[in-house]
This record gives C-alpha cells, sequence and structure tokens, in this order.
C-alpha cells in the first residue's frame, strides 16, 4: 500500500484457477510447490508458490479435480505464478491455464485481515516463508517431502532458527497515516508498512511489515502484534 493516505474501505477480493492438467500434473506441481501434494485426491490443501531464492511469489489454495489440480490464487499474481510455472515445464504431460475463479479462500480484505493471512499485496513484499509467521509455515510447507523450487534456503533458515529480519504483522490504530508510520518507524529502508487495510469500530486495522526491532505492544498509540 504504497499511499498512506488513502480512503480505508472494506474490498472484494478476487480469484483465479491455474488449471494443470495431464497425466503429470500432480507430480510436476509435487516438484514446484512447498506442501506434500501426496494423496490430494479432491481434498484441498494451503501451499506457496516459491521463486528459486525463496521469495514467495503467491500463497495459493491446491484442490485435486478429475484429470489434474486447480490451483487458487489471487488474480493480481495469477499470470505472473503460471509464467513461472511454465518455466519449468520441459516434457512433462501437464498443461497449464488461467482462468477467473468465482470465488477463492478469503471474501473480502478484512477476511484475509482477520485470519492474518498474506494477500497479493503482502507477497508483492518480496519476503520468504518465514517472514509470513509460524501458522503460515506450518499451513504450507512440508519439510519432509522431496525436492522443491526455494527448498533448500528454506529449509537452512528453518534450521538456523527462521530469524528474518522482516516480519508480518497485525496493527490497529486511529488512522491509516498512523499505523503506517509506527511500522516504519524501526529498522532500515526496506519493505516495511500497512499493506492491507480496513475500517475497524474506532480506527483502522491493518496488515503490514515490520522490522523484527519493532516490538509487539502499543507504540504510538498502535497496537502492534506479529503474525
Amino acid at each position: 500500500m504504497s499511499d498512506a493516505t488513502q480512503t480505508v474501505s472494506v474490498a472484494p477480493l478476487e480469484w483465479s484457477l491455474i488449471r494443470a492438467r495431464g497425466g503429470q500434473a500432480l507430480s510436476f506441481l509435487q516438484g514446484q510447490l512447498t506442501q506434500d501434494l501426496e494423496g490430494l485426491d479432491e481434498s484441498e490443501r494451503w501451499s506457496l508458490l516459491l521463486r528459486p531464492d525463496s521469495i514467495v511469489v503467491s500463497a495459493l489454495r491446491v484442490r485435486g479435480v478429475a484429470g489434474g489440480v486447480d490451483l487458487v490464487v489471487p488474480r493480481e499474481v495469477a499470470d505472473d505464478a503460471a509464467s513461472r510455472l511454465r518455466r519449468f515445464l520441459l516434457r512433462v504431460d501437464c498443461t497449464l491455464d488461467v482462468a477467473d475463479a468465482m470465488d477463492g479462500p478469503f471474501a473480502t480484505t478484512s477476511d484475509l485481515v482477520t485470519a492474518g493471512w498474506p494477500g497479493a499485496n503482502e507477497t508483492a513484499r518480496e519476503l520468504s516463508p518465514h517472514s509470513f509467521g509460524s501458522a503460515v509455515v506450518a499451513a504450507t510447507i512440508s519439510f519432509t517431502k522431496g525436492c522443491y523450487t526455494g527448498q533448500e534456503l528454506v529449509g537452512r533458515l528453518d534450521a538456523r532458527g527462521a530469524k528474518v529480519p522482516w516480519r508480518l504483522v497485525r496493527a490497529t490504530g486511529a488512522t491509516l497515516k498512523e499505523v503506517d508510520a509506527v511500522l516504519r518507524s524501526r529498522g532500515p529502508d526496506g519493505p516495511q508498512g500497512v499493506t492491507t487495510v480496513v475500517p475497524a469500530d474506532e480506527g483502522v486495522r491493518a496488515l503490514g511489515v515490520a522490522h523484527r526491532t519493532l516490538v509487539d505492544g502499543v507504540v504510538d498509540g498502535v497496537l502492534v502484534t506479529t503474525l
């Protein structure tokens, strides 16, 4: 969120499907996504799509369908996510196409903030999985499956205690400007600041990125909680 003075409102979230079809669709995605997809069938699981340097491209919902797999992704990142997957699609019985989805895991920005889950605005800050918190890591990453794109750096960071300089937080304050200022008040120049904001009973609630030196609690009238 580049303009901390913009109007605060609840917005609907739009979703897309990346449709993977073919006899090797599941095995291909097993080597690309962070989640273990073994035995997926027609169930659903959260996962992440990473760049080779372990930066999160998108959080996504994986579900088995007849003849393949659907990936439910924020519409803003669908084309980029599909393009990154196609880079590794060599001599594999799998096709990928993008289509609009009727709905997704969260209906509005308010739902996203309440869940403390990274959407397109959050992954746009180019962070590694551990920056989004232990709940996201636990829900999206298997540390026992085989190799996937970005695995080495994620595994190394986890083994070293997952100490990351930037972290996703939820913050509540009187105004967007005040919340954004607090999130930017610690650490060097970087990806910090409000990413998604919605109205609250007495002000605003927001997701944002803060430096690890910004401690949890009330800071200049803004309540900050690490996710």
